[in-house]
């Protein structure tokens, strides 16, 4: 299906919508409706599942807002940014490579002069006026605010989740009992001012972000994960020298394609993770960046790319961010975000300390001796002469002595690996995947998997009279109790009411005719299928349950 297809699906199904439509909007910003919350959050909780059940990893949820000098530690104040261009007649702006992109779908951002010499040849006006556009500036994307009264304390809107992550390193560290690997994962909304927001969930202002931070011994930089098979997994690599190959992952390391084992993992985990809850497998590449793209705080970038009608969209961004952000935040706080790694053997130290001679420090300074003693022997050496009261202290009142120092331990600023989800273009992708015709009827289907749609089963009464109804509100109760999502429909044919549950995703729907009435059993119809069979009311939970259990264990 095409991108409009899913619009129009999913404003009329209340799947989601333009955000404060009744004032004409606002763009960049839209609402998730009551389909589209459910569906939103399996894919969340499908997420959680493989990075924290699975993969032991644990959570972080963190302030919205971020105060500045966090944001100065981490560099987004400064080089936050994208490149902008401005009509030099009607003052419209637009993002330049997403410009670029709409004559030339090939476009990647390899270098500044590549981007203004790929705007001459496409010969690039206003699309509003037809005018001269201005020469491309950088444009920080972040949105500020002021926290507290008066002039209030400079802040802004987090333009992602990691930050709440390293700020708070030493508190995870404790946590994992000083051992390295270990991951933390937030899932919450990031904040950018993006210069002109289109293609709905693709692009926004204000989006939903699930993150993983994960802290290596520079040393050691191995993800003991939980699917040791992924390296024979085959994935389609498009590496920044242009060459696009499908390769087994553990044949792009040893080609030193991919260079690290931890990117390599999370490429195959990603991969894993977005097949299983519907993305077309045939529709998913890993494009790495060129250094022109690259982050700020990253050596080497991948993105997962998915295939859609609007080409392919960046989904998934497996960043290596090395040290960056925690050398940064002990800078400029003044507080070590380090740890202390214990040393296969100990290392001796050459060191010199002040030893205090008593009876001269008497002789000299009377009653105040005690003050110089304990000062001299407490007091950390340097190349200076030691100071009392503003004044030199006598160099008879002290030798210098020189001693080995053992060290059994040394502080070591770990190395992260970052795989970075869009849940909100994850959620657009999967609909555009999954959303197809019958050829008979011609009705719209949307094929999301048992465990991401957002009811499991629709429940109908073949009519709303004869005590049908009552019995379809029963059954509807107990799988309620079981811990199904479920539905009651009651209105129209039971064709059309099958029409409707196809269209938002339902794999399950159940019937209550008669014969409920007589021996407990009810018509259970696939949504893939469409076939048909009778089934006692004690097992409709189990089935139902069952179907979704196998999908969410299959990655």
């Amino acid at each position: 299906m095409e991108y409009q297809d899913v619009i129009e699906l999913a404003k009329r199904r209340a799947i989601f919508w333009p955000a404060f439509d009744i004032y004409g909007g606002l763009s960049g910003f839209f609402d998730y409706g009551p389909v589209g919350v459910l569906i939103k959050d399996n894919i969340i909780n499908s997420w959680k599942n493989v990075f924290i059940n699975v993969e032991g990893m644990v959570p972080i949820d963190s302030p919205n807002i971020t105060p500045e000098e966090v944001l100065d530690a981490s560099g987004h104040t400064k080089v936050f940014t994208d490149y902008i261009t401005y009509c030099e007649n009607c003052g419209e702006a637009y993002r330049v490579d997403e410009l670029i992109k709409m004559k030339d779908p090939t476009f990647e951002l390899k270098s500044y002069d590549y981007m203004v010499q790929r705007m001459q040849e496409l010969d690039l006006k206003c699309e509003k006026c037809g005018g001269k556009l201005s020469k491309p500036e950088k444009f920080n994307l972040m949105l500020p605010t002021k926290v507290g009264p008066g002039k209030g304390k400079q802040a802004y809107l987090r333009p992602e989740t990691a930050q709440g992550i390293f700020i708070n390193f030493l508190t995870y560290l404790r946590y994992f009992r000083d051992t390295l690997p270990f991951g933390v994962v937030q899932v919450g909304k990031g904040f950018r001012n993006e210069i002109a927001p289109r293609q709905g969930l693709i692009r926004l202002r204000e989006f939903n972000m699930a993150e993983v931070e994960v802290f290596f011994d520079p040393e050691s930089l191995i993800w003991p994960g939980h699917y040791n098979e992924i390296f024979n997994d085959e994935v389609l690599l498009l590496p920044n020298d242009g060459r696009e190959i499908r390769i087994k992952i553990s044949e792009s390391m040893e080609n030193k394609i991919i260079k690290i084992q931890p990117i390599a993992y999370f490429i195959g985990l990603v991969q894993r993770f977005l097949i299983n809850i519907g993305v077309d497998k045939n529709k998913i590449r890993f494009r790495q960046h060129y250094p022109e793209e690259l982050a700020h705080y990253s050596k080497d970038c991948w993105d997962c790319e998915v295939k859609t009608s609007l080409g392919w969209i960046e989904v998934t961004g497996i960043a290596d961010r090395n040290q960056y952000d925690l050398k940064q935040h002990s800078e400029k706080s003044g507080v070590l975000l380090v740890f202390k790694k214990k040393l296969d053997k100990p290392k001796y130290i050459t060191r010199k300390r002040y030893v205090p001679i008593e009876n001269e420090i008497k002789n000299i300074y009377g009653k105040e001796w005690k003050a110089v003693f304990e000062m001299l022997k407490n007091l950390e050496y340097n190349d200076k002469k030691p100071i009392y009261r503003n004044k030199e202290i006598d160099e008879n009142c002290y030798r210098i002595e020189i001693y080995q120092e053992e060290i059994k331990t040394e502080d070591v600023i770990p190395w992260v690996i970052e795989p970075s989800f869009g849940i909100d273009r994850i959620f657009y992708s999967l609909l555009e995947h999954n959303l197809y015709r019958r050829e008979e009827s011609g009705y719209k289907v949307l094929g999301l998997k048992p465990h991401i749609a957002p009811f499991k089963v629709a429940v109908f009464p073949l009519m709303p009279k004869d005590n049908l109804d009552l019995k379809a509100l029963e059954i509807y109760r107990m799988l309620k109790n079981s811990g199904i999502t479920a539905y009651y429909d009651d209105s129209g044919s039971i064709g059309r009411r099958y029409a409707r549950a196809d269209e938002i995703g339902v794999p399950f729907c159940i019937t209550i005719d008669y014969e409920t009435l007589e021996n407990d059993t009810v018509t259970i119809r696939d949504r893939d299928t469409t076939e048909q069979e009778r089934i006692h009311i004690n097992n409709i939970a189990k089935k139902i349950k069952e179907s979704v259990e196998k999908c969410m264990m299959s990655i």
